[in-house]
C-alpha cells in the first residue's frame, strides 16, 4: 500500500501541516479542502501555483460527453458525466515589490496550514523572504460557508515585517481550469477541457461576475466577488483598487504601500450559483446578492455562524477516544467531512469524493446510502432527508431505466450525477441491482430513527414501491415455490452476474417487508401510487419465499449460489507489487475464483444481521477473511464490524485503524484524486456498531459493547427521534443517557433498558465468551497493526 510522505500533526480538533511539499500538494489539497454540500474549494495555495489539481465544485454543476463503446449493446448508456470546475474564487495572488509571492522561490522561515474541525476554518500562516530580501509575513484563513449556501470567503492578510513595502494583491475569478481527466476520445477530452462558454461578465468597483454555461448539458452557472479592504496601513494609508473582467477572467487589484509592522487586510466574498432554467439575469443576481448579503453579515458574524453549527453537529456527533491520540483526530477528521461534504447539499446526494476531488467523475455512487447516509441519519437527520428526497425527485428517471430494460418499477443508477446511469460497463453496474435496495434501506433506516412520518408519506413510501415492483419483475420463481434473483452482482468488485447473492437477496427481502408494511400503514398513499392489496401480498410473498444459500458441507453462506465450489485464488503466487488485483489480472479470471475484493457476505453480516445466528457470523468471518483482499477501501469498515461482533477486537482495531487513517496516510495513494467519504463514514460505523454492538432493526436498538485493550473509554452520540442519546464505554461497564424527549427503550445485550430523560443508566459490560485463533488474512493483506498505523 502507498504511504504519503506528509506527515499531519496530532491534534485533538484540527489537523496541520508544517512546511509544504510541493511533489505531494495534491494530497494535501485534498484533506485540506472545505465545503458545504453545495460549494467545495479544494484547499489550493492561495496563489494557486504551484498546485496539484485544481479544484472549485458546484454539487451538480457536470459537463455531459458520449459514452464511446467498441461495441454497442441494447440498453447501454448514450451518454457519460463527469464533474467540472466551476470559475475559481480562490485565488489570491501577492506581489512584493515586483517579486511575485511563490512558495518554490526567495526563502520560507515558516508555512503552516491547519484545518479547524470546530471553526470549520482553513488557516495558513506563512513567513517569506523574496529573492531581494524584502519579509513579509501572510495569513489567510479560508471558509466555506454553513450558513450562507452559496458564499466562500477569504481573509487575506499581509504584513510587512522588518522594513516598509510596496504590495499588491491580485484578487481573480478564473474559469475553465483544467481538470486532471484525461479521455482517449477526442470528443469527450475537447468537450472537459474547455467546457464553460462566456454568457455574461460585468465589474463594478471592486466587485466582478463571470456566467457561463457548459456546451452539452445545459446548465448556466454564475460566480460573483466582492471585497473589504482594510487594516492598520500605518501612518500615511496609501491604497488603490481597479478591476478588470474579460470572459474567463476577473480581476481585482489592490496596490498598497505598507509601514515596517503595518497589515492589509483583505477580505474576499465568493458566491456560486448555478441552475438549469434560470434566466443569465436571475442566476447572475443571486450570485451577487448571496456576495452583498455575506458583505452586509461581515467576516466575523460568518465565523461566528461556522462554529455555532458545528457546536450543534459536535453535540451529538462527537466520538470521544481515550486511547492512541492519532485516532481521535482521526475520528472527528473523519466526521467532519462527513458533515461538510452534506450540511448544505439540499436535493443532492454526496459524490463519492465529496466535493474535495474530481474523482470518480464527480458521481454518487450506492455506497453514499449504505455508508455515509446512517451516519446522516443519526446525527445530521436534515441532510440525510434531502438527499433522499433527491432520490425521489430522480425516480421518473430510474423508471425510465426500468423500461429500458424490460422491468417494472424504478432501476437507480449504479453511478450518476443527475440520476441517469453514467457508467458503461454493464457488469459492474447496471446488473449491481443492490442500489434499489441500498437506497431502500436507508429510507427504512431514516424513518425508524426519526419517526418522520412526512417524509415516509411524501417520498419514503414511493421509493420502496417502486423498489419492490423491481424485485417481483427481477426475480424468478423456481417449482418449489422458492424466490431467486439471477443474475445480479453484489457488492464485490471481483464477482459479477451470479445467482441468488445473498447480500442482493437479503437486502430485497428487507426492501419488500418495508414497502408492504409502509403501503398498509399509509393505504390513502398507496392508493394514490396505484398499490392494490394483491400487490403487497406479492410483495409479502416474494419476502418470505427468497432464497438463501447455505454450504452445509462447509458450514458458511456462500456469498452467492455455488461461490465456496469455485476455485480459490493463489494468494501464496501473489505478489504484493500485483495489488490492485484488477491493476493486474482480467477480470474473467477475477470472476471465476473465489478472491473477494471488498466485504460482500461480511457486508450481509451487518447489513442483515437478524438474518444469522452468532455461529454462522463467527463461521463466515473466519472463511471470508482467509480470501478478502480489501483492493476498495469499503471493507475494512465492515470487517472491522464483524470482526468486533465475533470477539476479535484486535484484528477490529487495526481494522478500525486502517480506515481511520486511509485517506490521512494515503494507503490507497488516490488521495489526491479526492477524499473517500465513504470510507470516513466507515470509521464512525466502525466504533458505533463495532465497538459500541449497536444494531438497529424494527425491533428497536441494541448495544453490545465491548472495547479493545487499546482503549479504555469511548464515549459516542446517536439521535433518536430527535432526541440525543449518548453511549459511554468503558472496559468494564457502560452508560446511557437520553438528553431529552419520550422514554426510549433499548436493549442491553439481552437486557431491556427504559432511558428517561436526563437520567444515567450504568450496566455491567458481560465477560467475553471465549474465541478461537485469530483468522488469517491472504498473504501480505493483513492489516496495519493499530498501534503502529496510529502513532503520532
Amino acid at each position: 500500500m502507498s504511504r504519503s510522505r506528509l506527515r499531519f500533526d496530532a491534534h485533538e480538533w484540527s489537523i496541520s501541516a508544517d512546511g509544504i511539499d510541493v511533489e505531494n500538494l495534491a494530497h494535501e489539497e485534498s484533506v485540506f479542502g472545505l465545503s458545504n454540500g453545495h460549494v467545495g474549494w479544494r484547499g489550493n495555495l492561495d496563489e494557486g501555483d504551484p498546485r496539484g489539481v485544481a479544484g472549485s465544485y458546484l454539487n451538480g454543476l457536470f459537463e455531459e460527453h458520449p459514452m464511446p463503446y467498441a461495441e454497442e449493446g441494447y440498453g447501454y448508456p448514450e451518454c457519460g458525466q463527469s464533474v467540472i470546475n466551476a470559475a475559481n474564487g480562490q485565488l489570491i495572488r501577492l506581489i512584493v515589490g515586483d517579486e511575485p509571492f511563490d512558495v518554490r522561490r526567495g526563502t520560507l522561515t515558516t508555512h503552516t496550514r491547519r484545518l479547524d474541525f470546530r471553526a470549520g476554518t482553513l488557516e495558513r500562516d506563512v513567513e517569506w523572504t523574496s529573492p531581494i530580501g524584502q519579509r513579509v509575513r501572510i495569513r489567510s484563513t479560508r471558509i466555506v460557508s454553513f450558513t450562507h449556501r452559496s458564499v466562500a470567503a477569504v481573509r487575506y492578510r499581509v504584513q510587512a515585517l522588518e522594513t516598509p513595502a510596496e504590495v499588491t494583491v491580485v484578487s481573480e475569478l478564473l474559469a475553465n481550469e483544467p481538470l486532471p481527466i484525461t479521455h482517449d476520445d477526442p470528443r469527450v477530452q475537447e468537450l472537459l477541457s474547455e467546457p464553460l462558454e462566456t454568457v455574461d461578465y460585468a465589474a463594478d468597483g471592486g466587485a466582478a461576475t463571470l456566467v457561463h454555461r457548459t456546451r452539452k448539458s445545459g446548465l448556466t452557472t454564475a460566480v460573483a466577488m466582492a471585497h473589504h479592504v482594510g487594516g492598520s496601513l500605518g501612518r500615511e494609508p496609501s491604497v488603490e483598487t481597479d478591476v478588470d473582467t474579460t470572459g474567463d477572467r476577473a480581476r481585482t487589484t489592490i496596490r498598497a504601500s505598507l509601514d515596517a509592522g503595518a497589515t492589509l487586510e483583505i477580505v474576499k466574498m465568493v458566491g456560486h450559483e448555478y441552475s438549469s432554467d434560470l434566466s443569465t439575469a436571475a442566476l447572475r443576481d443571486r450570485a451577487e446578492t448571496a456576495v452583498g448579503d455575506a458583505l452586509q453579515a461581515g467576516w466575523e458574524a460568518l465565523l461566528a455562524d461556522q462554529k455555532v453549527r458545528l457546536d450543534e453537529f459536535w453535540e451529538c456527533a462527537d466520538v470521544r477516544v481515550d486511547g492512541p491520540p492519532r485516532l481521535q483526530q482521526a475520528v472527528r477528521f473523519a466526521l467532519f467531512q462527513v458533515f461538510q461534504a452534506s450540511v448544505r447539499m439540499e436535493l443532492r446526494s454526496v459524490p463519492g469524493k465529496g466535493l474535495t476531488g474530481s474523482g470518480y467523475e464527480g458521481h454518487t455512487f450506492w455506497d453514499f446510502e449504505g455508508f455515509v447516509l446512517p451516519v446522516l441519519t443519526s446525527t445530521l437527520p436534515h441532510a440525510a432527508e434531502q438527499a433522499l428526497r433527491w432520490r425521489h425527485s430522480v425516480l421518473d428517471r430510474a423508471r425510465d431505466r426500468a423500461a429500458q430494460l424490460h422491468l417494472k418499477g424504478a432501476a437507480l443508477p449504479w453511478r450518476t450525477i443527475d440520476g441517469r446511469e453514467s457508467s458503461g460497463y454493464w457488469p459492474a453496474s447496471t446488473a449491481a441491482f443492490h442500489i434499489n435496495a441500498d437506497v431502500a434501506g436507508a429510507v427504512l433506516h431514516h424513518v425508524r430513527a426519526t419517526g418522520d412520518v412526512a417524509f415516509e408519506r411524501e417520498a419514503g413510501l414511493e421509493i420502496l414501491a417502486e423498489s419492490a415492483r423491481l424485485w417481483v419483475s427481477l426475480g424468478r420463481w423456481d417449482a418449489h415455490g422458492g424466490f431467486h434473483i439471477d443474475g445480479v452482482t453484489g457488492p464485490d468488485e471481483y464477482s459479477a452476474i451470479v445467482n441468488d447473492n445473498v447480500f442482493t437477496n437479503l437486502a430485497a427481502q428487507k426492501n419488500l417487508r418495508g414497502a408492504a408494511a409502509a403501503a398498509r400503514r399509509h393505504p390513502d398513499v398507496a392508493s394514490e401510487l396505484r398499490i392494490a392489496d394483491d400487490e403487497i401480498a406479492r410483495w409479502e410473498l416474494a419476502a418470505a419465499s427468497m432464497a438463501v444459500p447455505f454450504d452445509h458441507e462447509r458450514g458458511v453462506h456462500p456469498q452467492a449460489a455455488g461461490y465456496t465450489d469455485l476455485e480459490r485464488w493463489d494468494f501464496e503466487s501473489t505478489s504484493p507489487d500485483e495489488y490492485l488485483l484488477h491493476d493486474h489480472f482480467p477480470y474473467f479470471d477475477l470472476y471465476r475464483k473465489q478472491v473477494v475484493k471488498q466485504a460482500d457476505l461480511v457486508l450481509a453480516l451487518f447489513f442483515s444481521h437478524e438474518a444469522f445466528t452468532a455461529e454462522q457470523k463467527a463461521r463466515a468471518f473466519d472463511y471470508y477473511e482467509a480470501i478478502t483482499v480489501r483492493d476498495s477501501s469499503l471493507s475494512a469498515a465492515a470487517q472491522a464490524v464483524i470482526a468486533a461482533e465475533v470477539g476479535h477486537l484486535d484484528l477490529a482495531l487495526d481494522y478500525l485503524a486502517e480506515v481511520a487513517t486511509l485517506d490521512l496516510d494515503d494507503l490507497h495513494g488516490n488521495t489526491g484524486e479526492g477524499l473517500h467519504i465513504a470510507a470516513l463514514a466507515g470509521v464512525w460505523t466502525a466504533i458505533t456498531a463495532g465497538f459500541g454492538g449497536m444494531r438497529d432493526s424494527d425491533s428497536g436498538m441494541r448495544f453490545c459493547p465491548r472495547l479493545p485493550r487499546q482503549i479504555d473509554r469511548l464515549d459516542f452520540g446517536v439521535r433518536v427521534h430527535g432526541c440525543i442519546l449518548r453511549v459511554d464505554v468503558r472496559q468494564a461497564e457502560v452508560t446511557y443517557r437520553l438528553a431529552s424527549g419520550e422514554p426510549l427503550t433499548i436493549m442491553h445485550y439481552d437486557e431491556q433498558l427504559v432511558l428517561d430523560a436526563g437520567e444515567a443508566v450504568t450496566r455491567r459490560i458481560p465477560a467475553p465468551q471465549p474465541r478461537g485463533e485469530q483468522p488469517r488474512q491472504p498473504r501480505g493483506r493483513a492489516p496495519r497493526p493499530a498501534l503502529e498505523a496510529l502513532r503520532g
